[in-house]
């Protein structure tokens, strides 16, 4: 049993015996919605305002907070995996081209254990829920060839990155299974990028730190990689003119939320950065807001 399918069956993702059942059940992909402005929920906002209009005090107060220990007696391990990926929302997804040194595996495969860290270097992290000793294929070819491509997925090829999930040999290229389209023109790295994407980044391998579990003392449970952006590939048509900026109507990228789901971006607000002195009042500014609070009984 590989890494992945032993990891299915520990976490199971799928919350629904019938899932194509309840899928059937549901309203149509919505073809109309296109990715929008809006204003944000509250234009007013005033600083010291705290939450805006759409949260209500009376309710929320009379709700309380549950403190969970990760490794309290009992605990499954999965349930701090499941627990994670539904509150840590939306998350980015590193879909990562890669390949062993000879070239002769070539490896497709998404990652919400996925972020952007620095831009001076361009500096990414992906994490693996694997060691080094056993690991998933994009980390043993990332480690042996150092180098790899990180691509976002956008909503016309989501159903084609999601099969490259599926718990294949190593020998089996995930390219075939999504009939995505490999692009062999990378100027720093011999991995593919995926034609379909809109934006894709050529890396290469920085660092590479393993971690040991807590709940199973002297086990390797988890490896971190940190990649370094060397070459950005962006389609024409999402960028802009000084090319430092990615439309998001064009990228229409997707996300990552809780067991199989993913999210969409649809919406979306933009909110000025506030300056101290400027905005805020600068420190006469803040002492107003720091009496206001102790007025209205705040702490």
């Amino acid at each position: 049993m590989s890494v992945s399918t032993k990891q299915e069956a520990d976490y199971k993702r799928n919350p629904h015996p019938d899932f194509k059942g309840v899928e059937a059940s549901r309203p149509d992909w919505n073809k109309e919605s296109h990715f929008r402005y809006t204003k944000t929920a509250d234009p007013s906002w005033a600083f010291g305002s705290g939450t805006n209009a759409l949260r209500d005090p009376a309710a929320a107060n009379e709700k309380k907070h549950i403190s969970i220990d990760p490794y309290e007696p009992g605990r499954p391990a999965p349930f701090n995996y499941k627990l994670l990926i539904s509150g840590i929302v939306p998350r980015p997804i590193g879909f990562v081209s890669s390949q062993s040194p000879d070239g002769s595996v070539r490896n497709l495969a998404p990652f919400s254990y996925f972020n952007m860290v620095n831009h001076d270097p361009p500096l990414f992290v992906l994490g693996f829920a694997s060691s080094l000793e056993t690991p998933k294929d994009t980390l043993k070819n990332l480690v042996e060839s150092r180098e790899c491509v990180i691509n976002i997925i956008s909503e016309d090829f989501i159903e084609a990155a999601n099969a490259t999930s599926v718990d294949s040999p190593y020998d089996v290229s995930e390219w075939d299974i999504s009939g995505l389209t490999p692009v062999h023109d990378c100027v720093d790295v011999r991995a593919a990028r995926v034609k379909e994407a809109v934006f894709s980044v050529e890396c290469k391998l920085e660092s590479v730190r393993e971690f040991e579990s807590r709940a199973k003392p002297g086990k390797k449970s988890g490896t971190m990689v940190v990649v370094e952006g060397t070459r950005f590939w962006v389609r024409e048509d999402a960028l802009n003119e000084e090319r430092n900026l990615i439309d998001p109507a064009v990228l229409r990228p997707m996300s990552r939320l809780g067991g199989i789901t993913y999210g969409r971006v649809t919406e979306a607000i933009e909110i000025l950065r506030p300056r101290f002195e400027e905005d805020v009042g600068g420190r006469e500014g803040y002492e107003k807001l720091k009496e206001k609070r102790k007025v209205d009984g705040s702490k």
